[in-house]
């Protein structure tokens, strides 16, 4: 299950992730001069296709791209192509969709971006017209447009000077030369990158594999499609081959803690535990120096759990798990392996518990309502495994849970091991692209008193699991802005943890006056559904859903209330 308060989990999966404050910055990408008062945050959209043929189709995304790593490359912080598409998912628009402006703006105010880039291209001949401008989110105003003319040959030169015309032109301290922009770039060969775009626009494994291997074989020392091909393999499960491009990715690389946490993931399905313990451990560690002092990710945790469980370090393994339930409390995957954990130590009674909390959390998954059951047999409870048995039936059909083979050495629960294979660190770097740490911290203490700046390191804060340093910051953004949406977004969240749910209602409902979002929506219903409201999230979660159509949440969300019987009872007599 995804987490809520964050953007949709492929942003994070997919997006620029963790730049290891270890990481130097190679010759070709200097240290930034001082950011000027202009820094911010940017989010690219494809280039409209103005009436050129429809075999440069590829153009609009590949424009994007060049921008984003244009922007990344000159130390500014920009979303991800990955991370622009999982917002657009968020609103239910197909990733090849015409947006408005309006809607590019309400997507860069949910994901708290400061500048949306947009523009279009037409091509006569040899001929290519690029023109591109930037919508200034807060206060909003559409700045002036910009276009280059010149040869497809030429296309990484033209793209250059018009983002280079683009920055200068909007802000008059805008510390660059354009020869001093220029050095900052990496030189790419145009086969190799339309084939790379064309492997990321692909929709089948051999088209995308093909493409990114000529992209690969083109350009030896561009990690782009390195990063890509792994993903490829590891989407099919043939680690064997995704290793070896994981481990071309250099820790400079914006998503090469994708890179290594996938890694660890492949060690794991290998049969490696040492060295899948190995990897997430330097992962941790990279994290808590160069994010958030103590920041912790459930996803690691889970992972590293297991590590260490099958190499029989169960205490430790125990420990990271509790971590890891405490930070996400929405997801049962970790409650299921504690109890996965107790089961191998004997202890049937604990694993109630652990399941019981598991199926609270999801109560669409059957297999946690199949180990409830199992292990209340084990532990001798054969009236409340009934009872369960019976609700189980009515919810999932009289053959709608999986067999559960309980065996004396536990052979059988060793292999229920739910492994992570998605990293969600979206609320820690929110899906930013910056070659630059150093950038990206001195650009903070230049803006460390905007209420953006507060929210941005509040949320990294909540995902580190600091609730009091967090609500210190958002409380701060709300003081400069009574009205902000992510903030009361935020406050929201941090109540529903602590369990002030009537708090937590009142801050999404002022996010909501601010703001309508599918996401707070669908947030808000499930409270209501805690507070046994059944009626109110059912009307949260339509609102959502004519918000954004395809939000998976929300419509997981509401089969859910769909199913649910009206007076479902626990075993006990409990409500």
């Amino acid at each position: 299950m995804e987490r809520l308060f964050c953007s949709a989990r492929c942003l994070f999966l997919l997006s620029g992730l963790v730049v290891f404050a270890t990481a130097s910055v190679t010759a070709q990408q200097p240290a930034p001069r001082t950011p000027s008062p202009q820094q911010g945050i940017y989010l690219v959209f494809p280039f409209e296709n103005a009436g050129s043929s429809p075999r440069l189709d590829w153009l609009g995304e590949g424009l994007e791209e060049l921008t984003i790593q244009s922007l990344s490359a000159a130390g500014e912080q920009v979303y991800s192509h990955a991370g622009r598409l999982a917002e657009l998912e968020r609103y239910g628009l197909p990733h090849n969709s015409k947006l408005s402006r309006a809607t590019m703006l309400h997507a860069a105010e949910d994901l708290d971006a400061d500048f949306v880039v947009f523009g279009k291209f037409t091509a006569t001949g040899t001929s290519l017209t690029v023109e591109s401008r930037i919508l200034k989110v807060n206060p909003t105003r559409l700045l002036p447009a910009f276009r280059e003319t010149g040869t497809l040959n030429a296309l990484m030169d033209l793209n250059m000077r018009l983002v280079w015309r683009l920055l200068s032109a909007s802000d008059p301290h805008y510390p660059l030369s354009l020869a001093e922009f220029t050095k900052r770039q990496r030189p790419l060969r145009l086969d190799a990158f339309e084939h790379y775009v064309r492997g990321l626009l692909a929709t089948e494994d051999d088209a995308r594999l093909r493409e990114l291997r000529e992209a690969a074989r083109l350009e030896p020392e561009w990690p782009e499609p390195d990063f890509e091909l792994g993903q490829v393999y590891f989407a099919r499960r043939d680690c064997n081959s995704a290793l070896p491009w994981y481990a071309r990715v250099p820790k400079t690389h914006g998503r090469y803690g994708e890179a290594v946490f996938a890694t660890g993931v492949c060690h794991l399905l290998l049969s490696r535990p040492e060295r899948a313990e190995e990897v997430f451990v330097s992962l941790q560690e990279g994290l808590q120096t160069s994010i958030v002092s103590g920041a912790d990710l459930p996803e690691i945790l889970n992972n590293l759990a297991i590590a260490r469980a099958r190499q029989g370090k169960m205490p430790a393994a125990q420990a990271d798990l509790r971590r890891a339930a405490e930070l996400d409390p929405d997801e049962d995957d970790y409650e299921f392996n504690l109890g996965l954990f107790a089961l191998q130590a004997n202890d049937a009674a604990g694993a109630v518990g652990y399941f019981r909390e598991a199926a609270e959390r999801e109560p669409d998954n059957p297999e946690d309502r199949a180990m409830l059951i199992s292990s209340l047999e084990k532990a001798g409870k054969k009236s409340e495994a009934d009872q369960e048995r019976e609700t189980a039936t009515e919810t999932f059909g009289p053959n709608g849970l999986p067999a559960v083979r309980l065996d004396a050495k536990n052979e059988f629960v060793s292999k229920l091991n739910r492994i992570k294979t998605e990293l969600d660190v979206t609320a820690l770097r929110a899906g930013l692209e910056s070659p630059n740490p150093a950038a990206s911290s001195a650009a903070a203490d230049e803006s460390s008193d905007t209420p953006a700046s507060h929210i941005r390191r509040a949320r990294q804060e909540l995902s580190a699991g600091q609730m009091d340093a967090a609500e210190k910051d958002f409380r701060a953004a709300l003081t400069a802005d009574p009205r902000s949406a992510a903030a009361h977004l935020g406050m929201g969240e941090i109540d529903r943890r602590r369990g002030k749910m009537e708090d937590a209602v009142k801050e999404l409902q002022a996010s909501l006056e601010a703001r309508d979002s599918a996401v707070v929506r669908t947030m808000l219903a499930k409270i209501y559904l805690e507070q046994k409201k059944p009626d109110l999230a059912r009307t949260e979660v339509q609102r959502a859903l004519k918000l954004a159509p395809n939000y998976t949440e929300a419509k997981q969300l509401l089969e859910h209330l769909q199913n649910s019987k009206p007076a479902d009872k626990k075993p006990g007599g409990a409500q």
